[in-house]
């Protein structure tokens, strides 16, 4: 979680400095997309940059040619707006720097009131694992080819259709591929060109090592965190190929690169892409300007279904970040395993902590106990001290002790624990309701998190007792936790910019996720240990390869669904019950609602016969774009798919959106005592042809619902029926959520929907 944590801060504040240094006396590097223009040749691109600069020589620094076209090149920003105007131009951008969204999870999915954990397992039974005919890119920081989750036994040919390759670079040969990792690309970004360790699909920071274990790894028997949750490791689709595409580095996530890694897997022939990265939520471009959104548009037009991280910016609402409608959005939830690490006050009072630490000082209180408040330095106030600010604690009050710090607004943790550390502090108790639900990893440092509640408890205990001693106990795993799963605190939350698409879409597990690591990781290394071949990592970078693996397990047992039917079966098939046979909450034990995981957790097995599903159209999608204000000449430039005589309507509005076929459905700008009809079109897939499926509704209140028809009879299998939504309003309404829910008795598919008075522009 630390790394994690590290790579956010850093890439959030890349992102800000990449956008904002471009002036008009001075070059930087501009994306020119234009759209899904076929027969385009360098030689046009070096034309039409040489029509607006004279002189210039290699500006162009990357082209697409494979599923869109376009290119990347050093201009000023007044060369940059006159290609704008030219002919054939759909876009023209600065190149913006993404950040990251940093095993036992799938278990847990499996099987979620009776996990059990498969410490010798011979054979994989689930029903995803039959995957090997599905190959699966991912986006991301490259991969540690030589760890056994990317072992190729027992693996058959790779599939013919497969056109992709194995690049050589840096500690990186050909050879490093195998049967299983079937692909691997990087892309240098002008800031790592004098970098060599960064001119290769190698992993040199663990992130994409570890997402695409997690959507595909091989069974792994006895994988553990240095002994911690030991058990098999596994991915979502263990059968299934790995293609990487290396497109980020420790300065960022380039979008050029982004898009090239797009280009190429496209061209390649994968069938799911899965991206753990994307934009900070504050900074998040507009569609047609973000590097994500448009490779992923023209990926699905080919036929790919591409996951993305929703972004670890919450909980505050309207944060989910890779929100486009052909995107399937994911969401964060813990699972039942916590990792925990107790306090052990004088008397022997246990406080119930969270952190990863392997410390050892001992079982028994003897340590002195000191509030950081109460060791402040004569210069520093109370407020910092009782943060454990740097500087603002006096040694001499703090060395030898555990030290109790308050933790707020989301203040890096480490900051706390190297300052407590330098003032010979032994142990540290870190205050933060949050983040008490998120094992970070301490090595051998004495830490752990504990709750407010808790901390009332330590600090009476403190105040009332003349020589407080406490001990930190080392981290102990405990399964069959309860209730689970919840929505991380982290989860980035809807609505999105888009408020008549629901977002995110799905949830799945990203808290606390053992998978696969780099072999050479020594900051990572616990003292006399060797490095880490698998680590513990939260965020929803975590969640989205748990459904990029599911996804692809749908596509390998149903391999003529389309992207958008592969998202339907996902969603329309999610649960919102946890393990006590409760809803679902938040962090803070609120009932979530679809703005915090979307359509609710994802199954492993539903999505694989999910009965009816939605088909969202190529028609839908450039409806959508031209609801969402972009004219009929500029979508023609995008799209390569354009039905003859395509035009957007004339009353194109941001409430129509309602009203393209997704999963889901959410309406804004409903006044009181109004209607408003909305359609959506289900196809049957469910392999009994004659059936007969009834709606039941699910109303919050102050709002009238009405399906009609009310019963869908279907004659054959493929067979399409649609039917209407009726929403009035008794009173004007903040966000209120409920479902329609599809049954045959065999089947049942959820449709969840969100109903408001507010405007739906953002």
């Amino acid at each position: 979680m630390n790394v994690l944590i590290i790579f956010c801060l850093f890439f959030a504040l890349s992102c800000l400095i990449e956008t904002g240094t471009t002036t008009a006396g001075r070059d930087g590097v501009y994306i020119v997309y234009m759209g899904a223009g076929k027969g385009y040749l360098e030689n046009y691109y070096v034309q039409l940059l040489s029509s607006v600069s004279k002189g210039k020589k290699n500006a162009i620094l990357r082209s697409y040619r494979h599923g869109f076209s376009g290119f990347a090149a050093r201009l000023s920003e007044a060369e940059a707006q006159s290609i704008a105007q030219r002919p054939g131009v759909a876009s023209v951008f600065p190149d913006p720097v993404f950040q990251l969204h940093t095993t036992r999870s799938w278990e847990f999915l499996k099987y979620q009131t009776d996990v059990k954990i498969d410490s010798n397992p011979t054979s994989d039974s689930s029903t995803s694992s039959n995957g090997s005919d599905t190959i699966i890119g991912v986006i991301d920081t490259g991969i540690w080819p030589e760890s056994e989750s990317f072992s190729d036994k027992d693996m058959g040919p790779i599939p013919s259709r497969w056109k992709g390759t194995c690049v050589k670079g840096y500690s990186f040969n050909q050879s490093n591929c195998n049967r299983k990792l079937i692909g691997a690309r990087f892309y240098e970004s002008q800031d790592d060109e004098d970098d060599e360790i960064y001119q290769t699909p190698r992993d040199m920071i663990g992130h994409g090592t570890h997402v695409a274990a997690t959507a595909a790894g091989a069974v792994v028997s006895r994988a553990s965190y240095y002994g911690l949750a030991e058990g098999a490791a596994k991915g979502g689709s263990p059968g299934s190929r790995i293609a990487v595409y290396r497109v980020c580095s420790e300065n960022g996530c380039q979008g050029s690169s982004i898009l090239a890694a797009f280009d190429d897997a496209i061209a390649d022939g994968v069938d799911v892409l899965s991206i753990s990265l994307g934009p900070p939520s504050l900074f998040a471009p507009d569609l047609n300007k973000d590097p994500i959104a448009i490779g992923a548009f023209h990926a699905v037009e080919n036929g790919i279904t591409v996951v993305c991280s929703g972004g670890n910016d919450g909980p505050t609402s309207g944060t989910v970040v890779n929100a486009a409608p052909w995107i399937l959005t994911v969401a964060a939830t813990t699972i039942d395993r916590d990792f925990e690490s107790d306090v052990l006050l004088g008397g022997n009072k246990a406080i119930k902590g969270e952190g990863i630490n392997f410390a050892n000082i001992g079982k028994s209180p003897v340590h002195p106990l000191i509030y950081g408040k109460s060791a402040k330095n004569p210069d520093s106030g109370e407020e910092e001290a009782r943060k454990c600010q740097p500087g603002s604690m006096d040694e001499e009050k703090i060395k030898g002790k555990i030290v109790l710090c308050d933790n707020e607004g989301g203040e890096y943790s480490d900051a706390k624990k190297e300052e407590v550390q330098s003032l010979g502090g032994i142990g540290l108790i870190l205050v933060d309701d949050k983040s008490r639900a998120v094992a970070s990893t301490y090595k051998e440092f004495p830490m752990t998190v504990i709750s407010s509640k808790d901390a009332a408890e330590i600090l009476s205990y403190i105040n009332s007792t003349e020589n407080p001693v406490a001990t930190i106990l080392p981290t102990t795993v405990v399964t069959n936790y309860k209730p689970a799963p919840a929505v991380a605190y982290f989860s980035a939350r809807g609505p999105s910019i888009t408020r008549n698409i629901l977002k995110p879409d799905i949830a799945a597990p990203g808290v606390d996720i053992i998978a696969a690591w780099m072999g050479n990781d020594t900051e990572e290394t616990v003292k006399g240990k060797e490095p880490p071949l698998f680590n513990v990592l939260s965020g929803t970078s975590m969640a989205c390869p748990h459904v990029s693996g599911i996804a692809a397990a749908v596509k390998s047992q149903n391999p003529t669904l389309s992207p958008s039917a592969i998202k339907s079966a996902i969603m329309t098939t999610a649960s919102q019950t946890n393990n006590v046979k409760a809803s679902i909450t938040t962090d803070s034990g609120a009932i979530a609602t679809a703005y915090d995981y979307g359509a609710g957790e994802i199954s492993t097995t539903g999505p694989l016969q999910p009965g009816l599903v939605y088909e969202t159209t190529t028609v839908d999608y450039l409806n959508f774009l031209c609801y969402y204000g972009y004219d009929t000449s500029t979508i023609k430039v995008i799209s390569a798919t354009l039905p003859e005589g395509f035009t957007c309507p004339k009353e194109s509005s941001s409430d129509l959106i309602s009203n393209i076929n997704y999963p889901s459905i959410a309406v804004f700008n409903l006044p009181a005592n109004q209607i408003r009809n909305v359609s959506r079109t289900l196809t049957n897939v469910g392999g009994d042809g004659d059936t007969s499926y009834t709606a039941v509704l699910s109303v919050p209140y102050g709002l009238e619902v009405a399906v009609g028809p009310k019963e869908l009879k279907f004659t054959k299998n493929g067979q399409k029926l649609s039917y209407q939504v009726y929403f009035k309003a008794f009173s004007t309404l903040e966000d209120v959520f409920g479902a329609i829910t599809w049954t045959n008795g065999k089947f049942k598919v959820r449709t969840p929907f969100v109903v408001s008075s507010r405007s739906s522009k953002k």
